[in-house]
C-alpha cells in the first residue's frame, strides 16, 4: 500500500473493528451460542463501527472491498462449495451403515473395537471433510454398539471426537485444511504430504491409548443396531481415494474436488443408495430443497459469508497498520530464530482458537497477518506454515466445552444413551482428548527438534496453489 489508512484516535481506533469482532465471538461462544451464522453479525457490527473512525470513509471502504475480492478468499471460498456437496454425497451414499458393517462384522469388543471406532471415525472425517458431522453422524450409531461390546463409555466417545479431530487436520476437503494451504500460498499437494506424517505420528499414539485404555465395560446382547448395517456404503471411500489420489498428483483442489463429486455419485447410484433424481430434481414446491447439490452447498453458505467478513475485517487491520504493529511487537520480543518462529506459529493459533467456537475463522484471523510473514521472514516453507497454524488449530480446539465440534460430540452422545438407556461420561472428558494432546506433543516436539521443518519455497505466487 502506498499509503496507510488513517484512523481517529490513531492505535486505538485502528483496534475498534477487532476488539469489537473478537469481543463479540468470544461473547457468543462462551454463551454456547456460537456458530458461522451467527458470527456473521459480529464481523458486519465490526466492519460498521469501524467506518467512524475512519478519517476517510471511502479509502475505508475501499480497503473491505479489497479484502472481500482476495484471491485467497475467492479459492476458499470456491473450495468449500464443492467440498460440501462431497460431504453431504458421502452421507447420502450409505458411508454410515458402510463404516458400522465394517466395525460390527470384525468381531471386535472392548478395547479392540473402540480402536475400530476411533478409525471409522478418522475415515469418515476423511471423507466428508466434516468433524461436526462426524460426530453427529456415528454416535447414533457406533457409542451405543461400543457400549454393549464392552468398551469404555468415556474412551469409546472420545474415539469418536479424535477421529474427527484427525479428519478435521488432514482431510484435503476440510475447512481448516483449506483455509490454512491457500492463507500461506501452499499447495494442497505439498500440504497433504507434509501433514501426513504429523497427523499420522499423533494418531499412532492416540490408537496406543485407546487399545489399552478402551475396554473394560460389560459385554450385553446387540439391540436393533445391526439392522443398520451396509457393506455396499464402505464403497463410498473409494471416492475419498479419487480427491486424495488427485490432490497428490498435483492437481488443484477445484478439479481435484470434481472429480470427488463424480466420483461418489456414480458410486452411490451404483450400490443403489443415490438415484438421478437424489441429487438434482424439481420440487414438488416452491422452497423444498432440490436435491443433495443444493443441500451441500447451503451447508457451507454460514461458513463462506463469515470468511468474506473476516477477510474484509482482516484487510482493514492489515491498511491500518495494526497487524503490522502486532507482528513488530512479537519479533521484537520472542520472535529471532526459525525455532521461535514455529513456536510463536503455534502459540498465536492456539491462542486465537481458545476463545472462539469455530476454528477455521481462527486460522483466517491470524493467517494472512500474522503467520505468513513471520514465516516468511525465517524462509519457512508455505506448506510448513500451513501444518503448523492447522495442526496447532486442532489440539486444544477439540477439548474446551464451549466449542462448536464438543458441544455438537456431547449432545450426540447424549442423545444416544438417553435412547437406549445407557451410561455417558460427563462434558469434562472431552479435556483428555487423546489425539489432541497427542498432536501438541508432536507439533511440540517438531518445533523443538527440528523434525518435518522445510525451508524455502516463498517464491510460488498464490495463484498458481494447487
Amino acid at each position: 500500500m502506498e499509503k496507510r489508512l488513517e484512523m481517529h484516535g490513531g492505535i486505538l481506533g485502528g483496534l475498534v473493528p477487532l476488539i469489537t469482532l473478537v469481543g463479540g465471538l468470544v461473547w457468543l461462544s462462551v454463551a454456547e451460542r456460537g456458530g458461522t451464522k451467527p458470527f456473521w453479525a459480529c464481523a458486519w457490527i465490526a466492519i460498521t463501527l469501524g467506518l467512524f473512525f475512519a478519517r476517510n470513509k471511502a479509502d475505508y471502504c475501499k480497503a473491505a472491498m479489497r479484502g472481500i475480492g482476495d484471491k485467497t478468499g475467492i479459492v476458499i471460498v470456491t473450495a468449500w462449495l464443492f467440498a460440501g456437496v462431497f460431504g453431504k454425497l458421502m452421507v447420502a451414499g450409505g458411508l454410515v451403515d458402510g463404516l458400522l458393517w465394517m466395525g460390527m462384522t470384525t468381531g471386535a469388543q472392548g478395547a479392540v473395537f473402540t480402536l475400530m471406532v476411533f478409525v471409522a471415525a478418522m475415515l469418515f472425517a476423511l471423507g466428508t471433510g466434516t468433524s461436526t458431522g462426524t460426530c453427529i453422524a456415528l454416535t447414533p450409531v457406533l457409542y451405543p454398539a461400543g457400549h454393549f461390546l464392552g468398551a469404555d463409555p468415556a474412551m469409546l466417545g472420545l474415539a469418536i471426537l479424535s477421529g474427527a479431530a484427525f479428519g478435521d487436520n488432514l482431510a484435503p476437503i476440510s475447512d481448516t485444511t483449506i483455509v490454512s494451504a491457500y492463507t500461506q500460498g501452499a499447495t494442497m499437494r505439498d500440504v497433504v504430504r507434509s501433514r501426513f506424517p504429523l497427523a499420522m505420528a499423533a494418531a499412532t499414539i492416540a490408537a496406543g491409548v485407546f487399545l489399552v485404555f478402551g475396554g473394560g465395560g460389560a459385554l450385553q446382547p446387540l439391540p436393533e443396531i445391526q439392522a443398520r448395517m451396509n457393506p455396499l456404503g464402505a464403497f463410498m471411500l473409494l471416492a475419498l481415494v479419487v480427491v486424495v489420489a488427485a490432490a497428490l498428483s498435483g492437481r488443484h483442489i477445484i478439479e481435484s474436488l470434481i472429480y470427488g463429486n463424480v466420483s461418489a455419485a456414480v458410486i452411490g447410484m451404483v450400490t443403489g443408495n443415490l438415484t438421478l433424481q437424489t441429487l438434482f430434481s424439481i420440487p414438488a414446491k416452491r422452497g423444498i430443497s432440490t436435491g443433495i447439490i443444493e443441500d451441500g452447498i447451503n451447508s457451507v453458505v454460514g461458513a463462506i459469508i463469515f470468511a468474506i467478513l473476516i477477510l474484509a475485517v482482516t484487510q482493514i487491520l492489515v491498511e491500518t497498520g495494526i497487524m503490522k504493529r502486532i507482528l513488530n511487537a512479537a519479533e521484537g520480543a520472542i520472535v529471532r530464530s526459525v525455532r521461535q518462529a514455529e513456536f510463536f506459529i503455534i502459540g498465536v493459533t492456539v491462542v486465537a482458537s481458545v476463545p472462539i467456537s469455530a476454528n477455521a475463522p481462527a486460522e483466517l484471523l491470524v493467517g494472512p497477518s500474522l503467520v505468513r510473514p513471520v514465516g516468511e521472514k525465517f524462509d519457512l516453507a508455505p506448506a510448513r506454515r500451513a501444518n503448523l497454524m492447522d495442526c496447532a488449530v486442532c489440539t486444544v480446539f477439540f477439548m474446551l466445552p464451549w466449542h462448536i465440534v464438543v458441544a455438537a460430540w456431547y449432545a450426540a452422545v447424549v442423545s444416544a444413551g438417553e435412547a437406549y438407556g445407557i451410561s455417558v461420561p460427563p462434558i469434562s472428558a472431552a479435556l483428555y482428548n487423546p489425539y489432541s494432546w497427542a498432536l501438541l506433543a508432536v507439533l511440540v516436539f517438531s518445533a523443538y527438534t527440528g523434525w518435518n521443518r522445510k525451508l524455502g519455497g516463498n517464491a510460488d505466487p498464490l495463484s498458481e496453489a494447487a
